[in-house]
């Protein structure tokens, strides 16, 4: 049963959303440019949902055989030297993220992009234990400066605008000068960001795919930051939960196609890292160690309702929050929860609970947008259904 509490504050925060004008312009102008962006690349929509097709079947294939595909994954990982750790809660996560960081006298990690850091809340978790976490993908970097948490899984500062981010910028970062220029302003945080990567002694990221069968960790990015923060500092952490893992090598360019054209309507992006080993003894650069944390918290239960396991084919591209009407009107700090938007709606109540969640699944007209853009075709108004019925 949801707590009535609960429902109150989400009605509060969705009024709230509607009353403000400039988040409406904001949302609304990045919505049409995402969404105008990822309708050109899929133009073919016979091409699109041959391509749709391929990237369920990878998913369903890969969660078929999700225990057997982990264990081999962390099998491979172990042989090329990289530390595999399994945390059943977010708090072991952090505690194993912790272990290692005090291991190496570290007081300073610098971040990339990673929606499992922001389900663990390791930055808060970090800094309560004097360790500095620095965010390094701009999106993040900003909210960040603002001590707001990502209102998008893609795009974290999509609710503001430039002239927002120009004041902010100017009233937080030393020494900053007041500039609406896009170019300039990129500048700023360019500067103020490669001083900390140079500073930074244990770097952590995310992972979009992880291959079981050659213990490959693929990281996706258009900023280069994600390959700063895994190759500068002698230490990398990398972040996932445990339905990231696909069977094979060859399961990777559908699904990032897929990602990538339905994230942002980019064919690829600047760049693709696959990490396989920390640095070898011929190398130059690279971590000296790489630390795997395998991410449970909710999912084996997901896992194991056959009619609730489509919800971790997810791949986190963002598409369905792009043409959701609540979303596209209410933005992502709305839902107060993590994970915004449709894939929140039924991900999140299974994550935490239908007591402490259950609104979520609320946060729905059904009008089926969400599977209609999703590239791996989430059955979301029948898995909302089931929520509804038991919150």
């Amino acid at each position: 049963m949801t707590k009535t509490a609960d429902v109150a504050t989400f009605e509060r925060n969705a009024a709230k959303a509607l009353e403000d004008g400039q988040l409406r312009r904001n949302l609304r102008s990045a919505m049409t440019t995402l969404s105008q962006r990822r309708r050109t690349l899929f133009a073919d929509a016979e091409a699109f949902e041959k391509l749709r097709a391929q990237g369920q079947s990878i998913r369903r294939r890969a969660l078929s055989r999700l225990p057997e595909l982990l264990e081999q994954l962390e099998a491979r990982c172990t042989d090329h030297g990289i530390q595999v750790h399994w945390a059943e809660t977010a708090a072991e996560a952090n505690a194993i993220c912790l272990d290692i960081i005090r291991r190496h006298g570290a007081q300073r990690v610098i971040k990339g992009k990673s929606m499992v850091s922001e389900e663990m809340h390791l930055n808060h978790f970090l800094e309560e234990q004097g360790i500095e976490a620095l965010e390094t993908d701009l999106g993040e970097y900003i909210i960040q400066l603002d001590g707001e948490t990502p209102s998008h899984i893609i795009v974290p500062a999509i609710h503001k605008n430039k002239d927002q981010i120009a004041h902010l910028f100017h009233e937080r970062i030393p020494d900053a000068p007041y500039t609406e220029v896009v170019e300039e302003l990129n500048a700023i945080a360019r500067q103020e960001l490669r001083e900390k990567f140079q500073a930074g002694e244990v770097g952590v990221s995310g992972v979009n795919f992880a291959v079981a069968e050659t213990g490959t960790l693929c990281l996706v990015e258009n900023e280069g930051n994600g390959r700063m923060c895994t190759t500068a500092p002698p230490v990398h952490i990398a972040l996932m939960g445990l339905e990231k893992v696909v069977e094979k090598l060859q399961d990777v360019p559908p699904l990032l196609r897929l990602l990538t054209g339905s994230a942002t309507g980019q064919p690829i992006t600047t760049y693709f890292n696959m990490i396989t080993a920390p640095r070898q003894s011929d190398e130059r650069d690279g971590p000296q160690e790489v630390h795997l944390v395998i991410l449970d918290n909710g999912r084996s239960s997901i896992y194991g309702d056959p009619e609730r396991r489509a919800t971790l084919q997810c791949i986190r591209c963002g598409a369905c929050l792009n043409h959701c009407p609540i979303y596209t009107r209410l933005g992502g700090h709305a839902y107060g929860h993590v994970y915004p938007g449709p894939i929140g709606s039924i991900l999140t109540p299974q994550l935490e609970g239908l007591d402490e969640a259950g609104v979520m699944a609320s946060a729905s007209t059904f009008c089926g947008a969400c599977e209609e853009v999703c590239p791996v075709k989430i059955p979301f108004t029948e898995i909302l259904r089931m929520l509804r019925n038991e919150a």
